[in-house]
């Protein structure tokens, strides 16, 4: 065993079967953590597919990240066994830190992944691969959404999986069609100037990779795949979810603010070599502007509802209504203005959350009024009544906004010949 040093990681230990093995062309990458009970079977399945179906030269790097059963035991001990394998232990837990740090070092000429599990077909394997070795990408994906996969799986997982991919597709404009399949390869000179700025350690990892990619003109290839779910899955759907809105949150924040250098990485590594296709002074179209916008809705009014029903017990309901409604006019003009409309930088933002206040304005009235009528008629209606009151009456308000926003913000472009920048996908 040698020790070897890999970025992001504080410590790691590689396995080498045999250290003289000249590089390969393809090096597909198995995360795992705490896998014992499948590791050693999905291992030789996929060693006897590359040595069967894969022309080039091929390794298996096992990324064990801090199990904490007999997952890296039994990996390694199949590494002294088998040639073309080699385990990599990481003392931090992290799909997505694994994945970095393994594609980052590597000295193969293509970097690749799948799951443990081989929920994923493996007979795509070349289908992937075929496109970053000819040149024609710099990325390749397995999609469940596309035509011609076949998916196994149940309605939960299919939901949430189309769900996200709608919200990654309304909120930041991306068109791969499926963010979190567990398959997927790159070229290895590309990944080492591109993971630098990808951040996240965990589940979000793919979606961050791919969201950066697109914007900075990567060409990234669709491979329709069969798949079949795992029903002994350990993965938290919720807690995922969860994590995966709030790294859309971040990217967002980040793509808006200019902290990731987009034109920068474009003009070096993109397929471009120049900025992307321009918005020619107009914003997007209507149904695009309406699905951004509705998206940004329904979150601006969970967020007010969650505001209302913690408030109401110390302010009471119009005080809670008011401050609530302040809050999230705030950030929701903030998120239209960007994503809906596609304006970034500092340029007539005071403008626009003038107008949007006078917005909140007209809501508050709409709101407060329904509140006082729902007094006089029900005196001693819930705060849950009160609520559903609420929400009705900012839908009036909102369909205000919208034609109001739009108008603001068409007006602006028009004035200014605006193109998109750099926070706004093409």
């Amino acid at each position: 065993m040698t020790a070897e040093a890999l970025p992001m990681a504080a410590s790691a230990i590689t396995t080498v079967a045999d250290s003289s093995a000249p590089a390969p062309v393809l090096d597909i990458v198995v995360p795992v953590y705490n896998e014992q009970a499948d590791i050693v079977r999905s291992v030789r399945r996929l060693r006897e597919h590359l040595d069967t179906h894969v022309p080039y030269p091929s390794r298996i790097t096992v990324a064990d990240n801090a199990s904490t059963d007999s997952t890296l035991a039994l990996a390694a001990e199949l590494a002294g066994d088998q040639d073309g394998l080699r385990v990599i232990h990481l003392d931090e837990k992290g799909r997505g830190r694994a994945l970095n740090a393994v594609w980052r070092a590597s000295d193969a000429e293509i970097v690749a992944y799948c799951d443990v599990d081989l929920s994923t077909d493996l007979n795509a394997l070349m289908p992937l691969i075929a496109p970053l070795k000819s040149g024609h990408s710099d990325i390749a994906i397995g999609s469940r959404l596309s035509r011609g996969s076949r998916v196994v799986r149940g309605p939960k997982r299919e939901f949430i999986s189309r769900s996200y991919n709608l919200i990654l597709r309304t909120t930041m404009r991306a068109k791969f069609s499926d963010a979190q399949c567990g398959f997927k390869a790159m070229r290895t000179d590309v990944a080492r100037l591109l993971l630098p700025y990808v951040e996240d350690t965990g589940w979000f990892f793919d979606t961050e990779l791919l969201v950066l990619a697109e914007r900075i003109g990567l060409r990234i290839a669709e491979v329709p795949v069969d798949w079949v779910d795992d029903p002994n899955s350990t993965v938290d759907i919720v807690a995922t979810a969860v994590a995966d809105l709030k790294g859309c949150a971040r990217v967002g924040y980040a793509l808006g603010t200019g902290r990731l250098p987009i034109a920068e990485l474009r003009t070096t590594i993109g397929r471009d070599r120049a900025p992307g296709p321009q918005l020619d002074g107009v914003p997007p179209g209507l149904v695009g502007q309406l699905a951004r916008f509705c998206v940004i809705g329904v979150a601006s009014t969970i967020a007010y509802a969650v505001l209302y029903l913690m408030l109401h017990s110390i302010l009471g309901a119009q005080v809670s209504n008011f401050v609530a409604l302040a809050i999230t006019a705030v950030l929701n003009t903030a998120a239209n203005r960007k994503f809906s409309f596609g304006i970034s930088g500092r340029e007539g933002a005071v403008k626009h959350q003038l107008f949007g206040l006078g917005v909140f304005v007209f809501g508050w009235l709409v709101t407060a009024g329904s509140l006082a009528g729902l007094h006089a008629f029900a005196p001693e209606a819930s705060k849950h009544v009160e609520l559903f009151v609420l929400v009705v009456a900012n839908l009036v308000a909102t369909a205000t906004r919208f034609v109001g926003l739009r108008w603001v913000f068409r007006g602006h472009l028009e004035r200014t010949g605006a193109p998109a920048t750099e926070g706004t996908a093409q």
